[in-house]
């Protein structure tokens, strides 16, 4: 197979791979396997004779050692599954080819359009090929850009075998966009030291510290009596979550904060006159920090809640992952190694954090130190998803010298 980045990448996104935080399988859905078949498939067809799906769609394989000396087991790992979010059903790209600069309107739904003004990246993208949806979609560029160049980089490699390097492991992963991509992950089996997820954003960007990260859930239970004779007994669920909500800091929510900020993001509200449920999400670069909104947040419903003496609440926070920078700054070639690969392929290495995570979070606590490169995309999560060529290119580039960096400092 001699199918470039770009070729697999549009073959990779128009396969519906959405998990959904709803299901308690793994993967949460099944469709994410049809993609992790076609993917073991050309993993055989460029020769990695070990590749398979395993029974959570998690697809491993191998890229065997060209060298005689010991060198660390490096992974790339990419995760399958595409964000609820917004809906992955049949994916549209589209192609601009030698944009010119400009917004760009995409042609399902002309209100959408990706405004440089929103995107600033795309000033540097003047004459490069711009793969954008129809705008009815997301594209998927979170995270099938990723896998896309992590394959490609491996055909190169196994192709040329003169370029010399140690033991890779390939992982991909499910459910990452739902907090579940490496629970089921058999590090094991993987029988990596050390680890790269390519699921970051711009060009030339590697991240070694993510938020440290929580789920908060906040069950309510009213008081219900017919309406009719409800004054003075009736205590509404849904009024006493609107309340909650209505008290948080404004300037603690994602669309008020940027840099090294944290946030209280309400992600669902359920329920009826009797009970309700509001779920959160937490997030900070600090567990102190983390810890601090959390109590913040129990000490606004404990307020609210002393207006409703016949209602009753529980307040459960579940960790989801955690800064992967208190594990990356023990083992500081990941990252050092990572610059040198992205100055070898041509750009200036930025060094930066993550408002938000990835598998790596997870796995650097699980015992796989693991730091972040960039895929190249933008806007994930959204129909105004977008990601160029030339930049998917510069990822396969930097991973091969990567895999040569890793060797010669053996």
């Amino acid at each position: 197979m001699t199918d470039t980045v770009t070729d697999r990448f549009l073959r990779y996104v128009v396969i519906d791979t959405q998990s959904d935080p709803r299901s308690s399988t793994q993967p949460s859905t099944e469709k994410q396997k049809n993609l992790g078949r076609m993917l073991v498939q050309e993993l055989l067809a460029i020769g990695l004779s070990d590749a398979h799906l395993d029974e959570h769609g998690y697809v491993y394989a191998t890229i065997p050692s060209n060298v005689d000396k010991p060198v660390p087991v490096i992974c790339f790992c990419s995760h399958m599954d595409t964000a609820p979010d917004f809906t992955g059903t049949d994916v549209k790209p589209k192609v601009v080819r030698n944009y010119g600069g400009g917004d760009i309107r995409l042609s399902g739904d002309p209100q959408q359009i990706i405004r440089v003004r929103d995107n600033p990246a795309l000033r540097d993208q003047i004459g490069n090929d711009i793969i954008t949806t129809d705008g009815t979609t997301l594209l998927g560029a979170d995270d099938k850009a990723g896998i896309a160049e992590i394959i490609t980089a491996a055909q190169i490699l196994i192709a040329n075998p003169d370029i010399k390097h140690g033991t890779i492991r390939l992982l991909f992963t499910t459910d990452e966009e739902i907090g579940r991509g490496v629970d089921k992950v058999d590090l094991a089996k993987l029988g990596a030291q050390f680890a790269y997820t390519v699921d970051g954003e711009t060009a030339g960007h590697i991240e070694d510290e993510t938020f440290s990260a929580d789920s908060v859930e906040i069950s309510l239970q009213g008081v219900a009596i017919h309406p009719g004779f409800a004054k003075g007994k009736m205590e509404n669920a849904i009024k006493i979550a609107g309340e909650i909500i209505a008290r948080l800091p404004k300037d603690m929510a994602p669309e008020t904060t940027e840099g090294r900020d944290g946030f209280v993001h309400p992600t669902g509200v359920t329920g009826s006159m009797e009970k309700a449920i509001l779920s959160f999400i937490v997030r900070d670069f600090s567990d102190d920090g983390l810890a601090a909104k959390e109590a913040l947040l129990e000490s606004i419903v404990k307020a609210v809640m002393t207006d409703y003496s016949g209602s009753t609440f529980t307040f459960e926070v579940k960790e989801q992952y955690r800064n992967m920078k208190t594990v990356l700054d023990r083992y500081p070639d990941i990252v050092d190694n990572a610059i040198e690969a992205v100055r070898r392929a041509g750009m200036l290495p930025v060094r930066g954090s993550i408002r938000g995570g990835t598998d790596g979070s997870r796995l650097s606590f699980m015992g796989l130190p693991c730091a972040n490169i960039f895929a190249g995309g933008h806007a994930f999560h959204s129909p105004l998803e977008w990601i160029s060529r030339q930049d998917m290119e510069k990822a396969v580039t930097t991973l091969v010298e990567l895999a040569k960096i890793w060797q010669e400092r053996a």
